[in-house]
């Protein structure tokens, strides 16, 4: 997997300053219990490059960027200490052509279309959008969005965002995944306090994923059964009863399938604000994915079933 494909999948981009790089791998261990195997080590202080080091050689599974790469001496020094990808708060031409001509992921800091035409001449199409609270935030995103849709222009918001609004950029479209330093925030790095940031990432891998009921399906052979199942349904409860080709519902809750479908009681669907990046992860638990399942809408994959059972229940992703 590339990296900048990686990044998108784990969707979270830790944003990481250490004054003691003794401090990096810790918060490096502590970031990937929690869900979120990355780090972006800003060069902000003194101690990033050894921290690049360090968390290269201690932590082998966890992918790691520099960030606020200021200089091309600087992007050439942190490339040598190890640093997988570049990240710069703004659009540095040097910066970006001798990352461009050497392979090496760069994500520049995008904020207006005159950027974004400049990272597009590059062959970028990944861009930082930074401060995001400064420039509009998931607004601001949406609206420079609009005219590079077509070409396919997603944006990595930072600063600004937190546990509080991570939600709001969580599910949309051109986002290609989010940055921050609340996911390793210096006064717990520095406190040691390295089971609360394993914390703080777990939560916010639940914020992103956004998993929530969408509703049950029960498996039920024939066409007269299943619509007198939702008619029993929606006498008791008063759910609508909506008739389908393949199946019946009572509300939006229940599926009544007009023959055995999969799982042995029956299925339950999970929404998710993303469903490659669920994939990711559930795949990362080790759960496996049916993709001959898989249904697209257009290029876009929007609903697929898990191979395992849970408790009777095939379960099955559906796209927000």
């Amino acid at each position: 997997m590339e990296i900048i494909e990686k990044l998108g999948k784990v969707g979270l981009i830790p944003v990481a300053v250490f004054e003691n790089a003794a401090d990096a791998v810790p918060t490096a261990k502590a970031l990937a219990a929690g869900g979120v195997p990355v780090m972006e080590i800003t060069m902000r202080t003194a101690a990033g490059i050894d921290a690049i080091r360090a968390v290269r050689k201690e932590c082998p599974d966890v992918l790691v960027g520099a960030g606020t790469v200021l200089s091309f001496e600087k992007c050439k020094e942190v490339v040598e200490a190890g640093a997988q990808f570049i990240v710069a708060p703004g659009f540095n031409p040097e910066i970006v052509g001798w990352c461009v001509d050497n392979q090496i992921p760069v994500t520049p800091g995008c904020v207006t279309p005159t950027e974004i035409e400049m990272a597009l001449g590059k062959g970028l199409k990944i861009v930082k959008f930074f401060p995001a609270s400064v420039y509009g935030g998931v607004k601001g995103c949406a609206a420079l969005y609009g005219p590079y849709k077509s070409v396919g222009v997603k944006f990595i918001p930072t600063g600004g965002v937190n546990e509080d609004n991570l939600s709001e950029f969580a599910d949309k479209p051109f986002i290609h995944a989010i940055g921050g330093g609340w996911l390793c925030n210096p006064k717990d790095v520095a406190a040691g306090k390295f089971d609360k940031i394993t914390e703080i990432a777990k939560r916010s891998v639940e914020i992103m994923m956004g998993f929530e009921m969408a509703h049950i399906g029960i498996n039920i052979d024939g066409d007269k059964e299943s619509e007198s199942v939702v008619d029993a349904l929606s006498d008791a409860f008063g759910f609508e009863k909506k008739l389908g080709n393949s199946s019946n519902f009572a509300g939006s809750g229940i599926e009544v399938l007009k023959s055995n479908g999969l799982g042995s009681c029956g299925h339950i669907a999970i929404r998710t604000n993303n469903i490659d990046r669920a994939i990711y992860y559930l795949e990362n638990k080790g759960y496996e994915v049916d993709m001959s399942s898989a249904k697209f809408k257009g290029d876009k994959m929007v609903a697929v079933y898990l191979k395992n059972e849970i408790g009777g229940f095939a379960f099955h992703l559906l796209q927000k």
